[in-house]
């Protein structure tokens, strides 16, 4: 029986270098590094400045890309792209009036959910040509524990040398009991898909390789950066460079084709022959003024990068911590949010994206 052409967004090439390819690469890096940086939480400067500031902060701005940077859609979606921000830095100030590690566990257990979500997203577009296919629900249970399974271990773990924002902001406590019946269920969604995916190879000869590539990338970064690893650089690298760049090349794939030259149709800031340095250069330029802000008004970890920012007074005050934490978060918290809207196709969408 002839094999159905694989669901790639943009092409083979574009999505096995930008979308598939990273968890691998990454893990690649981890495995050359060595043994310190697998197991402490030593993270050199340099690699901060390009994981964090250049990927992480970074493809947070990518949603202006497909929002407020985009004439179409920012005429389409006027209500959300005012109320959005204005509620999360309304919920961001009230929650830190109830104290610090409040506002950033909350932030943490979202961005948590961003995390997750992106990677089901990509899965649910892998499987668009799979709407009836038996056991289908194996995938999207697979995708999900991949990501939870992680989590779950870390929550039930004495202590890791890593953290999502700030120190304490998971809840932790150890119970090796409870990280036992996690491992086993883990282990056994796996096995459960595979035999799934055999079983479909023997009766169809399909074999759906973005979409399978996507689940194994996504239990190779998770599980390693944060199960087999207990390093803040290995967590960093293969957390961030497995959830940034496949989100920053999807925004860039993520206008509809035109119908001749195949070639997407972008709008605005990003269109013409410059668009993609455009586009790196505009999001790489917003992170580094934001976590330089961060530097100079809060943190003051990094004045040999962000010696510019030095000038500004140090804040220390709670009430004004209370007002000013939020602002400076509100990129990364409108950025979750939108980007549980903005990627939806549905019938009100404009009808070239929704074909696309």
């Amino acid at each position: 029986m002839p094999t159905s052409p694989q669901p790639w967004i943009r092409s083979v090439r574009y999505d096995g270098l930008l979308i598939l390819a990273p968890p691998f690469g990454a893990l690649l890096v981890v495995l050359a590094l060595p043994a310190s940086y697998r197991h402490t939480a030593e993270m050199p400067l340099l690699a901060w400045v390009a994981l964090v500031v250049l990927i992480d902060v970074a493809h947070v701005y990518g949603t202006l890309f497909q929002t407020y940077f985009d004439p179409l859609r920012r005429a389409q979606r006027r209500t959300l792209l005012w109320v959005v921000p204005l509620a999360c830095y309304a919920a961001g100030v009230a929650l830190h009036s109830l104290g610090g590690l409040v506002f950033w566990r909350a932030l943490a257990y979202l961005a948590v959910f961003h995390f997750i979500r992106q990677q089901y997203g990509f899965l649910r577009i892998y499987s668009r040509h799979e709407v009836h296919a038996p056991g289908r629900w194996l995938a999207a249970a697979l995708v999900y524990y991949a990501t939870i399974y992680p989590l779950i271990y870390w929550h039930l773990s004495p202590g890791r040398h890593f953290n999502w924002f700030v120190e304490g902001d998971f809840v932790q406590f150890d119970w090796p009991a409870g990280r036992a019946v996690a491992t086993a269920l883990y282990v056994g969604l796996i096995v459960a898909y595979a035999a799934r995916e055999l079983w479909l190879w023997h009766h169809t000869r399909a074999f759906n390789v973005p979409r399978n590539l996507l689940l194994v990338g996504t239990l190779v970064s998770w599980y390693a950066g944060i199960v087999l690893f207990n390093g803040d650089l290995a967590f960093t690298l293969l957390n961030v460079v497995s959830h940034g760049i496949p989100y920053l090349a999807l925004v860039w794939a993520g206008g509809p084709k035109q119908p001749h030259t195949q070639a997407p149709a972008r709008r605005g800031a990003w269109a013409g022959r410059y668009g993609l340095a455009v586009f790196l250069g505009a999001v790489g330029l917003l992170a580094f003024l934001e976590e330089g802000l961060w530097d100079g008004l809060v943190w003051r970890e990094h004045g040999t990068v962000f010696s510019w920012f030095q000038q500004l007074p140090a804040v220390a005050s709670p009430a004004l911590l209370m007002w000013l934490v939020p602002l400076l978060a509100l990129p990364q918290s409108t950025h979750y949010v939108l980007d549980g809207f903005i990627w939806r196709r549905g019938r009100r969408t404009e009808p070239s994206l929704r074909r696309r």
